[in-house]
């Protein structure tokens, strides 16, 4: 769209400021009405916001930090910043681009890195995001062809059944249908949209159509849910991207097997199970999981859900897979390394993060879904890391890290020198010495905050190939809510990634620190 075209949009939208409330800005962005001027505008806009959110899309990248920067010492809150990235990354990629969607994912995990430091630096983690966000905007050709516009529904519209409808529509790859259903689904709720949503989700089963699904809900609370269908709308064009001959075929038994287990089980009529696992039944249905295949862990999980267990207790239990994927993990082999992902390196797109990541996105889409959707979540948890093992056979019989010969090398027990001495080892990117270092830290019954300001450090500083930020808020949350029996193994495989990210700073750090005065 032209300089002047844009203007002469902004100032129709200004003459009609009476009637652009909340609502009315709701309907223009979900396309249920016109805007004042004759024609309906090419861009979605975002009303308050929008000053913002063409910063993040508009400004050169050299001068983004200083502007965001100033942004912040005019009393801007570090949330209105991710919030406009938020929308502006949106508007931008649409799902569609693959260091875009990975940086929308990082938003919010950014956005609590910053809860968790000193006042003066809590800025940093949110200036990496979104300096990565607005670069990758202008690598694509900077303030272009948006990728998502306004979506127009007729209020006759029929959206009977529209979670299935969406499906199909996806599996045919008509977005155009998609989106008119999810429009018309967001304008009635957020809540309602999501649920349509999350059928297509499940229907093939990866990383990233799962922590993109997750995270477009759980950026609501920033953006409002005026712009639901804004961010939901991301996983209709992923999914519709990816739909491939190759994830037919690849997901085909899947599709039949989920709607067989849970008539097999009745899960969707049963009420919730309450019954809280105990430690031995987490050991033994972790074991399971570990050498089953895809279709018999979905079977056990709904097997134990049918039994009672809770749903939370599925979900540790499933999660305690994806991290033994991390500590097990062999490395990087060498037709597989690049320059960011050296040979025997484990952060990025590692099996075991990907898997974490997943099952950690799972859960929360359990927490905030329908009954079907919930159960269906827990079951395609289970399913997935089932999937992942089956690229890596190995993970089922290696032993986890740390090895009992890298423990007996650790001496001291000094709460201090342990610090230190994981601080040495990461600098050295010695990921078995970091790892038996937690381990013989977590055993002292040391608080866990030292360990995790140390790793928040370079969960910062360290570009972690895309995925630092969320593997840090994946396993500080996993830590949080873990048995004491279990709960230290996720700070070991943290400081494993983290050991193994070392040494590739993350862009555009440096000068944020400098203008921050850090």
């Amino acid at each position: 769209m032209s300089q002047h075209s844009r203007r002469s949009f902004l100032a129709d939208v200004g003459q009609g400021m009476i009637v652009a409330t909340i609502g009315y800005g709701a309907a223009l962005e979900l396309g249920l009405t016109r805007a004042v001027a004759d024609d309906t505008p090419a861009r979605i806009t975002f009303g308050p916001r929008e000053s913002l959110v063409a910063l993040m899309q508009e400004t050169p990248i050299d001068r983004l930090l200083p502007a965001l920067v100033d942004q912040l010492r005019q009393g801007v809150a570090l949330k209105e910043l991710v919030a406009a990235a938020t929308l502006a990354n949106a508007r931008a990629f649409g799902g569609e681009d693959y260091i875009g969607f990975h940086t929308f994912m990082a938003l919010a995990p950014a956005l609590n890195m910053s809860e968790q430091l000193p006042e003066p630096m809590r800025a940093l983690p949110v200036l990496k995001v979104l300096y990565r966000n607005t670069d990758r905007i202008h690598a694509r050709g900077g303030n272009g062809e948006d990728a998502l516009h306004p979506v127009e529904v007729s209020s006759a519209f029929d959206t009977s059944d529209a979670g299935a409808r969406i499906r199909e529509a996806v599996r045919n790859k008509n977005l155009r249908l998609a989106e008119e259903l999810l429009a018309a689904a967001a304008g009635r709720s957020p809540t309602e949209a999501y649920n349509d949503l999350l059928p297509a989700v499940a229907d093939a089963v990866e990383v990233h159509r799962t922590v993109l699904a997750y995270r477009a809900w759980d950026l609501l609370d920033l953006v409002g849910p005026e712009h639901a269908f804004t961010t939901l709308r991301q996983s209709l064009h992923y999914c519709v991207d990816n739909c491939k001959p190759s994830y037919n075929d690849r997901f085909a038994s899947l599709r039949d097997l989920l709607p067989r287990l849970l008539d097999q089980y009745r899960l969707v009529e049963r009420e919730p199970g309450t019954r809280v696992a105990d430690d031995g039944w987490l050991d033994s249905m972790c074991n399971t999981l570990l050498t089953s295949t895809a279709d018999q862990a979905a079977d056990a999980v709904a097997a134990a859900l049918a039994d009672g267990i809770s749903a939370e207790s599925v979900a540790d239990a499933v999660a305690l897979v994806a991290n033994q994927f991390v500590l097990r993990d062999k490395g990087r082999i060498a037709r597989n390394a690049q320059p960011n992902k050296p040979i025997g390196s484990v952060h990025g797109d590692s099996i075991g993060v990907h898997a974490s990541d997943s099952v950690n996105a799972w859960r929360h889409i359990a927490r905030v879904s329908n009954r079907r959707n919930s159960v269906v979540s827990l079951i395609l948890s289970a399913w997935q890391v089932g999937s992942d093992r089956s690229f890596a056979p190995e993970l089922a019989t290696g032993a986890p890290q740390p090895a009992p010969e890298q423990v007996e090398k650790i001496k001291s027990r000094d709460q201090a020198s342990l610090v230190a001495d994981l601080n040495d080892a990461i600098r050295h990117q010695d990921q078995a010495r970091a790892c038996a270092l937690v381990h013989v830290y977590g055993e002292q019954d040391y608080p866990a905050a030292d360990i995790q300001s140390l790793l928040l450090g370079y969960a910062i500083s360290e570009d972690g190939a895309l995925h630092a930020e969320k593997y840090f808020n994946t396993t500080t949350e996993e830590f949080a809510r873990a048995r004491p029996k279990f709960r230290w193994r996720q700070l070991t495989a943290l400081a494993r990634v983290t050991a193994s990210e070392y040494g590739q700073p993350a862009p555009g750090m440096a000068e944020a620190r400098c203008l921050l005065n850090i």
